[in-house]
């Protein structure tokens, strides 16, 4: 048996036939040998230790994502380091010191949006990157179609026979340039134009994702318009906090107003909420499978660059002939 074999064996690793794993095993427990890890690693020539970047703490999405590449990542012996980069200033820092990490073997960079030359910098180290969610031109990525998901939620609503629809979604320009709230309202506003609607500009609220922005979105809204009668919003966060608004008003959601969100949160089908549902763990295990395949030189070509999203149908939405106002 091979030094090669032996090792992978005590590792964990694949491709070791299960008669030859159990006698691995079974010699060294008889020899009370235990794999120390920094000496593989050491052995390996990497550190096995993946730098995991989000724009913040917050949000259900991010934590579902890293989820995703920890399942992936820690099955084949890596670490994750996290850094948050919620502001320009703590980004140019992450970049700035980045070369100098030299126990970091690869970089996962969650809905982290970077300028061309950032991108080229990133590429230029020699470390293993990619991206979930926000595209980088110089390095692979897995992210979803947020125009068709923010185009479909619309559609779903019109085809129900509303033409006042409300727009509750994220902030469309911030100082981290995220796309996700721009790409969502070009597909709101590409369903409204197809279907012969032209959006008053007073039926849009841009907040940042959160519950509470839902509500203020809502009541925002309602004092502007009391005749929409229905919305999409950007995240089940804000969904949820349309809902607490609308019965706050006396309203009954689908009754009176249609609510579609964002997301699938896991409390979503408590709630009956008709939504987007977007394969969050599985945009993070497939960015930590691209990362082991480049990590082990392989190609990388059959790994989908876009996943797909569905529309989830539940109770949060009903046609407009059952809505009396």
């Amino acid at each position: 048996m091979s030094v090669a074999t032996v090792s992978r064996a005590l590792r964990g690793l694949p491709n070791v036939a299960g008669s030859t794993r159990e006698r691995v095993l079974r010699a060294a427990a008889e020899l009370d040998y235990v794999v120390n890890p920094n000496a593989s690693r050491l052995a390996a020539g990497r550190n096995l230790t993946v730098a995991a970047v989000v724009p913040h703490m917050q949000g259900w999405y991010f934590q579902a994502v890293l989820a995703g590449a920890q399942s992936v990542l820690e099955g084949q012996g890596y670490d994750m380091l996290l850094y948050s980069l919620p502001t320009p200033a703590a980004r140019e820092r992450f970049l700035t010191l980045l070369p100098f990490r030299k126990r970091v073997d690869g970089v996962l960079l969650i809905d982290i949006p970077l300028t061309d030359p950032e991108q080229r910098m990133l590429a230029g180290l020699g470390t293993d990157i990619v991206s979930v969610g926000e595209r980088g031109a110089h390095y692979p990525g897995v992210s979803i179609d947020n125009v068709s998901a923010g185009r479909t939620a619309t559609e779903y609503l019109l085809d129900l026979g509303h033409r006042r629809v409300g727009l509750v979604g994220g902030l469309l320009e911030d100082p981290m340039r995220f796309r996700v709230g721009r790409d969502r309202r070009e597909g709101w506003l590409r369903a409204l134009q197809e279907h012969g609607v032209v959006p008053d500009p007073s039926w849009e609220f841009y907040g940042d994702f959160r519950l509470i922005d839902g509500v203020r979105g809502m009541d925002t809204l309602f004092s502007a318009h009391p005749d929409l009668t229905a919305v999409f919003c950007m995240s089940d966060e804000m969904a949820i906090g349309a809902l607490r608004a609308i019965k706050e008003r006396g309203l009954r959601c689908p009754e009176d107003v249609s609510v579609v969100g964002f997301d699938d949160h896991e409390v979503s089908s408590y709630m009956g909420l008709t939504t987007v549902s977007q394969p969050m763990h599985l945009l993070g295990r497939t960015a930590g499978e691209i990362l082991l395949s480049l990590a082990r030189g392989e190609d990388i070509g059959h790994y989908p660059r876009h996943l797909p999203t569905s529309l989830v149908v539940r109770e949060t939405a009903a046609p407009l002939a059952q809505h009396p106002r």
